[in-house]
């Protein structure tokens, strides 16, 4: 019998001074059972950096056609395309023709080191691409099933956390 997902109960309240977007989030989103906690949280820190109203989670490792998070528009054209961890460039090349914006989140130190020396010379040429490292040691301690998170972000930094941990998280643009 196959493993099923972790169903997580998000209560999210993004404050984010530097995009002037302020709101609450009732979230229900599963975990992948071959995904582990700091994975789940580095999802939803990419969620909270990019929140909007029509930003949602997709099937993510379900699937190989769609992103983690998109935004798309009312004709169902894709805004956004937001993708995690060492992408290869086959994928970033269709994303990037398929969608205005796309954005990579790395969150492996070693790895995204490497993988970045080799990819960024041939990603140069994608325009409406960006690639960000993010800098979140910790906050798989936080995963609940239930969760009450507070994220406030300023000069580019995000501040997370909930009754029990607060995290600064840093987001560095490659």
């Amino acid at each position: 019998m196959a493993i099923s997902s972790t169903i997580n109960k998000i209560s999210l309240n993004i404050a984010n001074m530097d995009q002037h977007y302020y709101q609450n989030h009732e979230l229900t989103v599963a975990q992948h059972p071959s995904e582990n906690d700091f994975r789940f949280m580095i999802r939803l820190i990419a969620f909270m950096a990019n929140a909007s109203e029509r930003l949602a989670f997709t099937k993510g490792l379900s699937s190989d056609d769609e992103p983690e998070l998109w935004q798309k528009t009312l004709t169902d054209d894709i805004e956004l395309w937001v993708d995690l961890g060492q992408v290869d460039d086959k994928r970033i090349r269709k994303a990037c023709g398929r969608s205005g914006q796309v954005i990579i989140y790395t969150y492996h130190d070693k790895k995204a080191k490497v993988w970045w020396e080799q990819q960024k010379d041939k990603l140069q040429r994608f325009t409406n691409l960006k690639v960000f490292h993010i800098n979140a040691e910790g906050v798989e301690a936080m995963v609940k099933r239930s969760m009450n998170l507070q994220c406030n972000i300023q000069d580019g930094e995000m501040y997370l956390n909930d009754e029990e941990f607060n995290f600064t998280i840093t987001l560095e643009h490659l």
